[in-house]
């Protein structure tokens, strides 16, 4: 299997290749040749299976260089960490189920990729036979931060460095990534919103004088974001396995057509449900569920993406997102894989924060998928109502997921099972929940855990509980111009110059 660039499709590279370099030299993201088919047979084949056995099945089809029994042992070790299933489904209503995919060491999505990425990259590196250090560089909306910090803490061969919007996370969200030790991490807040921190990060990646300044003190750039593919292969898993898990608890039939909606910012999580459904896997519609920047919304129901707009800071940070990177993916596909109308229309987003697509792309899309957008109003009244009908509760982003869903419902014309992704612990967000729920809501954060506890009886997470008494490690600011001096000055204090 090999792997092309969504700007470059005339040059391939191995999966390995792929994963170890995150973003391709031209600046496009790498997506496979083509998509291997899995079977209705082999979809059924997955209910005997663990969910460390699943995830080697559906990842391995992508990376045939890596031997199966390897790939079974890293899915085996990462997914150990969890607290139980790493992604059970949860029925809450009739023909609705809610995906939990927090059960991970920091209560986050994120973790189900992140705990298996740095393992991924090892062994890309051995294959590869590269020996140079892998500097991991990462921008945060907020849980891949400490997801990708948690994951790659003291992995030999690789350091790590995140960059967060000041002020644009959750207070718990900044003090996990804050606390984090380690002896290859480093952590910094950028002024701005996510799209600086995010567009300092990609500057970086694409800066020829970063590239052989970072070679020169022994380290090789990669990325923890989803533009790696190798943070989005192992969340196409998760798809396969509730279609699994719902055929096996005989709630649908082998071929039956599930609903997904996922609540959406970098676009990398939805993308993973595409790809599934291009794989085989027997997906409906796929409703992409936005926040108060509702840039996608506007996007998929009008053809038009427009991201010189009015940012919001909401109740859910990690969706507080005006440039998708992922989405670049979807445009190479719908567009036949014409890498030069990708190109032409990153560069358009670039220079002018806008860009469109042609009207049967645009059909194309809304054959695909839904997309809706809930307000704060909105998101606050489904916490609130969603528990007081049937006892669940659920985070910020979650719940904008979840108010989606239900304006989709009241329009839809068949009678699909839907399932609701759960991107996040609510404890990671519990004062707004407490909040929506017309609670008290403590100022000290760790009180508004045990709050939240003793409101709805929901176990407190251990790792979220224990941050109460670590000190904090990382308290650097900077400006998105000195993300660069950042990253080079950590390279010069803990590389080894090269030559």
């Amino acid at each position: 299997m090999n792997f092309i660039s969504t700007r470059n499709k005339h040059k391939t590279v191995s999966g390995a290749a792929a994963i170890a370099e995150g973003l391709a030299p031209d600046g496009g993201l790498y997506v496979p040749e083509s998509f291997p088919a899995v079977s209705l047979s082999e979809i059924a084949a997955l209910i005997g299976m663990d969910y460390p056995a699943r995830a080697a099945d559906i990842i391995g089809r992508f990376l045939p260089d890596c031997p199966p029994a390897v790939l079974l042992g890293m899915a085996e070790e990462a997914y150990a960490r969890f607290d139980g299933d790493p992604a059970p489904l949860v029925k809450t209503e009739a023909g609705v189920y809610v995906l939990e995919l927090w059960h991970g060491p920091t209560g986050a999505f994120k973790d189900i990729a992140l705990t298996l990425l740095p393992r991924l990259l090892t062994q890309s590196k051995a294959l590869l036979k590269k020996t140079e250090k892998t500097l991991i560089l990462v921008a945060t909306s907020g849980d891949t931060g400490k997801a990708a910090l948690e994951g790659f803490r003291d992995v030999p061969g690789a350091d790590i460095l995140v960059l967060y919007p000041d002020e644009g996370v959750s207070a718990l969200q900044k003090r996990q990534m804050t606390t984090q030790e380690g002896g290859n991490v480093a952590v910094a807040a950028v002024r701005g919103n996510f799209d600086d921190a995010q567009t300092a990060v990609k500057r970086i990646f694409t800066d020829p004088d970063m590239i052989a300044g970072l070679k020169r003190y022994g380290y090789a750039l990669s990325s923890a974001n989803s533009i790696n593919f190798g943070r989005l292969v192992p969340q196409i898993v998760y798809y396969f396995s509730a279609y699994a898990d719902l055929l096996d608890e005989k709630q649908i039939r082998p071929g039956e057509r599930v609903d997904f909606c996922v609540p959406s910012g970098n676009f990398g999580n939805i993308l993973a449900g595409y790809y599934a459904k291009r794989m085989g896997l027997p997906v409906g519609r796929l409703l992409c569920a936005s926040n108060k920047n509702k840039v996608l919304t506007d996007f998929l129901t009008t053809g038009v993406y427009q991201a010189d707009r009015p940012f919001y800071k909401t109740s859910s940070p990690s969706m507080d997102i005006l440039i998708s990177s992922n989405l670049e993916r979807l445009l190479f596909e719908i567009s036949g894989r014409d890498d030069a109308r990708t190109a032409a229309r990153m560069d358009s987003l670039s220079k002018t924060g806008r860009y469109e697509v042609t009207p049967p792309e645009l059909a194309a899309l809304k054959e695909l998928f839904y997309a809706g957008y809930a307000g704060e109003e909105a998101v606050f009244d489904t916490i609130s109502g969603y528990f007081d009908e049937t006892g669940y509760v659920l985070d910020p982003h979650t719940a904008v997921a979840m108010a989606v869903f239900k304006a989709y419902e009241t329009q839809k014309a068949g009678n699909n099972q839907t399932v609701v992704l759960s991107t996040a612990s609510p404890y990671k967000f519990a004062a707004d929940v407490l909040r929506a729920l017309g609670e008290p809501v403590p100022a000290d954060d760790f009180k508004a855990l045990a709050a939240l506890e003793d409101a709805t009886a929901l176990p407190v997470p251990d790792a979220l509980s224990a941050l109460r008494t670590k000190p904090a490690r990382h308290t650097a600011v900077i400006d998105r111009e000195g993300a660069a001096d950042f990253v080079l000055g950590y390279a010069a204090e803990r590389g080894q110059i090269v030559g």
